[in-house]
């Protein structure tokens, strides 16, 4: 057994984590969504559509590849809530679902020191 030498700080910094712990669901939910941006391929979409709304044709020419693999990767981005689409005429256009998937990157890419 492990002893610590901190144990009157640390046991009540533990108890304030387990009181602060999102519900198991809420870990599930937010695991779903860390993995559908974890693909590099999806975050390119998201980097793309952060410039604004877009087709799937633009898309493709903003990030590469080809009109099914980035239909495929959009339709996982849309079904865990991070891209919406529209229908405009014979076009769907994708854009972010709100402002947080904006910070959410935001955050990540100063974490790393990237572009943004």
């Amino acid at each position: 057994m492990q002893i610590c030498d901190h144990a009157a700080e640390h046991t009540a910094t533990c108890d304030l984590a387990k009181r602060n712990l999102p519900a198991p669901s809420e870990i599930e939910a937010l695991a779903g969504v860390f993995k559908s941006i974890s693909e590099p391929a999806r975050l390119k979409i998201l980097f793309a559509l952060r410039q604004g709304e877009l087709c799937v044709l633009h898309i493709v020419e903003a990030v590469g590849g080809t009109q099914s693999a980035v239909s495929h990767q959009l339709r996982i981005l849309k079904a865990a809530g991070i891209v919406k689409a529209r229908r405009e005429g014979q076009n769907i256009l994708y854009s972010l679902s709100d402002a947080h998937v904006v910070a959410v990157l935001e955050l990540a890419c100063t974490h790393l020191n990237c572009k943004f």
